[in-house]
C-alpha cells in the first residue's frame, strides 16, 4: 500500500497520483520560502523560540476561525483534541523548535541535510505500520532521492555542523511521524481540520517552552525593535511556509503516503537556491544536480509494474 486512496471516489488512480505529486511540489516551493525568511530573522535579533511562538500565534489565529467557518462548529467540538494536541505538540511543536535551532547552527541550505533523512524516515514509518512492502522500484527510487539530498547538502556550511545534523534528524523523524499520524489518526476530519488540531498542539507546546524559558530567566524577546520588513519575513515564514505548505503537504500524503511524499522534500534545496538566486545569491549546479537525482527517484519509485 502506497498511501490512502484519493479523496475523490471517482478519480482514477493515475489522476490521483498526478495530483498528489503536483500538490507536493507546491508544498515544497512554499515551504522552501520559509528558510531564507527564518534565516533573516535569526540573524537580526530574533530568538528561535520567540519566532516559533509568533509563528504559531499567527497560524492558529487564522486556522481556528477558518475551520469553524468552513466545516462548522460541530467539527471542532467533535474532534479528538487530546490526540491532536499530543501529535501536534511532539511533531509540529517540539520538532519545529529543533528544526529552527538546527538552522541557526547551520544555514538556510540545512533543508538539504534534513531532506536526505526524510525519505528514510517516511519509509521506516510505513514499513513499521505494515503499510508498505518494499519492492525494487521503490528501493531504487529511495537510493536516488537520498543521493540527491546528500549531493544538495554538499555545499552546506555550518558553525556547529554535528549538533545541527543531530537536531535536524530528530526533527525530521518527528515531522514524518506527525504527518503520518495527522492523516491516519483523524480520518473524519478534513485536511483543514487536521492542520488546525495538530498545529494547535504545536502552539501549546511552544507556549509552554516559552513560559519555562521566561521562568529560567532566558532571553526571549527580540534584541531590537521590530520593523515592517521583519513582519513581512515573519508572514512568509508563518502563513506561506507553514500554513499553505502544510495544507498541500497533507493532501499529498493522503494520496501517496508519507514515504513517497517525503521524496519530494529533497527538492526543497533546489527551490531554496532559486529563491536565494532571486535575492542575489549565485546559481549552484550542485543543488540543481541534486534536485535532478531526486526527481528521477520520484519517477522511478512510482513506475507501475
Amino acid at each position: 500500500m502506497s498511501g490512502l486512496a484519493s479523496t475523490s471516489p471517482t478519480a482514477k488512480p493515475s489522476v490521483s497520483v498526478l495530483r498528489g505529486n503536483l500538490m507536493l511540489m507546491i508544498a515544497m516551493i512554499t515551504w522552501a520560502a520559509g528558510f531564507p525568511a527564518a534565516d533573516y530573522l535569526l540573524h537580526h535579533g530574533w530568538g528561535s523560540l520567540f519566532i516559533i511562538n509568533v509563528r504559531y500565534i499567527l497560524v492558529v489565529g487564522v486556522l481556528l476561525p477558518l475551520w469553524i467557518f468552513v466545516d462548522g462548529p460541530r467539527a471542532l467540538l467533535d474532534a479528538d483534541w487530546i490526540r491532536g494536541l499530543w501529535v501536534g505538540g511532539i511533531s509540529f511543536g517540539f520538532g519545529a523548535y529543533l528544526l529552527i535551532v538546527a538552522q541557526y547552527l547551520t544555514d538556510p541550505v540545512l533543508v538539504a541535510i534534513i531532506a536526505a533523512a526524510m525519505p528514510i524516515a517516511g519509509t521506516i514509518i510505513e514499513v513499521f505500520y505494515k503499510e508498505r512492502v518494499l519492492e525494487w522500484r521503490f528501493f531504487v527510487g529511495l537510493v536516488f532521492t537520498v543521493c540527491g539530498g546528500v549531493i544538495a547538502a554538499g555545499q552546506a556550511q555550518a558553525t556547529s555542523f554535528e549538533l545541527g545534523i543531530a537536531l535536524a534528524v530528530i526533527a525530521t523523524l518527528l515531522f514524518a511521524w506527525g504527518s503520518h499520524a495527522a492523516v491516519r489518526s483523524f480520518p473524519k476530519l478534513t485536511t483543514l481540520g487536521r492542520m488546525t488540531i495538530t498545529f494547535s498542539g504545536g502552539f501549546v507546546a511552544v507556549v509552554l517552552a516559552a513560559i519555562i524559558s521566561l521562568i529560567l530567566g532566558h532571553d526571549f524577546f527580540p534584541a531590537r525593535s521590530i520593523t515592517f520588513y521583519d513582519l513581512g519575513m515573519l508572514s512568509v515564514y508563518s502563513i506561506l511556509a507553514i500554513m499553505i505548505s502544510q495544507y498541500f503537504w497533507l493532501l499529498g500524503v493522503e494520496r501517496l503516503g508519507i514515504a513517497l511524499a517525503s521524496f519530494h522534500i529533497n527538492t526543497a534545496p533546489f527551490y531554496v537556491m532559486l529563491i536565494l538566486l532571486v535575492l542575489g545569491s549565485a546559481w549552484s549546479w550542485t543543488q540543481a544536480i541534486g534536485a535532478g537525482f531526486v526527481a528521477l527517484g520520484v519517477f522511478v519509485s512510482q513506475l507501475k509494474r
